[in-house]
């Protein structure tokens, strides 16, 4: 692990003294392509420059602590000595992190769509809920979300939603969601009080440059038709509506959130690329991609992630049995504490695998 660290921090000073020069500036693309490697590189290095400092100070500490004959310089040296091994053994643990693969996708904007599944209008509504869910919670990131297409019910729900997370890191983030979420309470339209069980998927795809999938106009159908639904101006009375069909993968797209035609084909595009692109990853990472499908799933009430019992007002991540009572935060986008338990879960799978190998 420390000649990989010594590699790394020649490697981050090499890119500092090229970054320096005045040529790089005057290419936007090489510039670019050096700032990425050493945003990426600086926080394992600036961890290791601390290690190396700390045993520096054991060292120095140790030195004291057998020459000085001032008792209270030797005492000042134990506790500096304990402070500086305990410091050690953290930064081993977080360098150990930071050296595991990063998943090249963690960079990217995501697309997130979410289905109705088991629970008909009670499923539909919930799944209106975690959308608001995501929507707040991408608030408190600083991020921006854009709706892509939704079906909505007419009474508050919706059957299915796609929008983007725009962001640095979100499908870092955001991956953790995929899955069947599962609901537990009573209707509104429930007059025995009975509670009833609902279930919505959550699926999160990395957002795709045209340059990562090439679509042949070839293999795509290009329907345009009038919006249907509720809308505005213009949205009804013009052929702004875009529906792809690719016919290799029978996948099937369709957008009309927007008054332009060509608007509407763009985020048709990129929502087609999304899914060939997450295809492909999971053509790649045969193991990965096993489970994940197993977390999407069809809406089915066996295949779960995470339920949301509102009687009891807990939520529930089935994955790493991490139960919180504060429904309502969660539902009002407080779940950085979820997510960061599944990280926490996933980084220690990852240790174990990387040490029994």
């Amino acid at each position: 692990m420390f000649d990989k660290l010594e590699d790394l921090l020649i490697r981050y000073e090499e890119l500092m003294s090229e970054l320096s020069e005045p040529d790089v500036a005057n290419n936007p693309e090489r510039f670019r392509k050096l700032m990425k490697e050493q945003s990426d590189l600086q926080p394992i290095v600036s961890a290791y420059k601390e290690y190396k400092q700390c045993r520096q100070n054991i060292a120095d500490s140790l030195t004291m602590i057998d020459e000085e004959s001032d008792e209270e310089l030797r005492e000042l040296a134990k506790e500096e000595l304990g402070e500086a091994k305990a410091r050690v053994e953290e930064l081993e643990q977080e360098m150990k992190i930071l050296l595991l693969p990063k998943d090249p996708n963690d960079d990217k904007n995501v697309i997130v769509e979410i289905r109705a599944g088991a629970g008909g209008d009670e499923a539909a509504l919930f799944a209106a809920e975690i959308y608001r869910m995501y929507q707040h919670y991408v608030e408190t990131k600083n991020w921006k979300t854009e709706l892509m297409e939704v079906d909505d019910t007419g009474i508050g729900g919706m059957k299915s939603v796609t929008f983007m997370i725009n962001g640095q890191g979100a499908y870092s983030v955001m991956k953790y969601e995929s899955g069947v979420h599962r609901v537990q309470r009573v209707p509104e339209t429930e007059s025995g009080g009975r509670i009833h069980t609902s279930t919505i998927s959550v699926a999160v795809m990395p957002e795709a440059e045209e340059v990562e999938v090439e679509i042949d106009e070839k293999d795509i159908r290009i329907d345009v038709m009038r919006a249907s639904g509720n809308g505005g101006q213009c949205v009804n009375t013009t052929d702004s509506a875009v529906r792809l069909t690719h016919y290799p993968t029978g996948i099937v797209v369709y957008s009309q959130t927007e008054k332009s035609q060509l608007q509407n084909k763009a985020k048709a595009f990129a929502l087609l690329r999304a899914k060939l692109y997450d295809m492909e990853c999971q053509k790649a990472h045969d193991a990965e991609a096993e489970a994940r499908r197993s977390q999407i799933g069809t809406g089915d009430r066996s295949e779960k992630i995470r339920t949301y019992n509102f009687p009891q007002g807990r939520v529930t991540d089935h994955r790493i049995n991490l139960t919180l009572y504060k429904l309502d935060k969660v539902m009002n986008g407080d779940i950085q504490e979820i997510i960061d338990a599944c990280i926490a879960a996933d980084q220690a799978a990852k240790l174990a695998n990387m040490n029994e190998n």
